[in-house]
């Protein structure tokens, strides 16, 4: 099976600003979700293995910033501008690459997740 590390995480000031990695090895497409206390899970961003397709949330466009390093495995989540409202648990998933329709806002799409990453956002 393939597993997901999210690292990156912690305590940032409003206005602050975070980078979460995720690691897979693989030809897979990547998101981003969030969960904060008391709501459902989130979708946040999302990047095509190859990069030609990107998705943010409209709440984090133009603060967050998805990308991908393929020579190392990696897509990153790059958040500046941060708010509290962005407090949540942020969880890497991913999903074998195919061509076809899809909706990577849906966790439905997603085969693999990782366990998550507490992003505090203080006021």
């Amino acid at each position: 099976q393939v597993q997901l590390v999210e690292s990156g995480g912690g305590l940032v000031q409003a206005g602050g600003s975070l980078r979460l990695s995720c690691a897979a090895s693989g030809r897979y497409a990547m998101g981003w979700f969030r969960q904060a206390p008391g709501k459902e899970r989130e979708f946040v961003a999302s990047i095509s293995w190859s990069g030609g397709r990107i998705d943010h949330v409209e709440s984090v466009r133009g603060r967050f910033t998805i990308s991908r390093d393929n020579a190392k495995n990696t897509v990153y989540l790059q958040m500046n501008s941060l708010k509290p409202e962005d407090t949540a648990v942020y969880y890497c998933a991913a999903v074998p690459s195919r061509s076809g329709w899809w909706d990577p806002r849906r966790i439905s799409e997603y085969d693999y997740w990782g366990q998550g990453t507490q992003v505090t956002v203080s006021s």
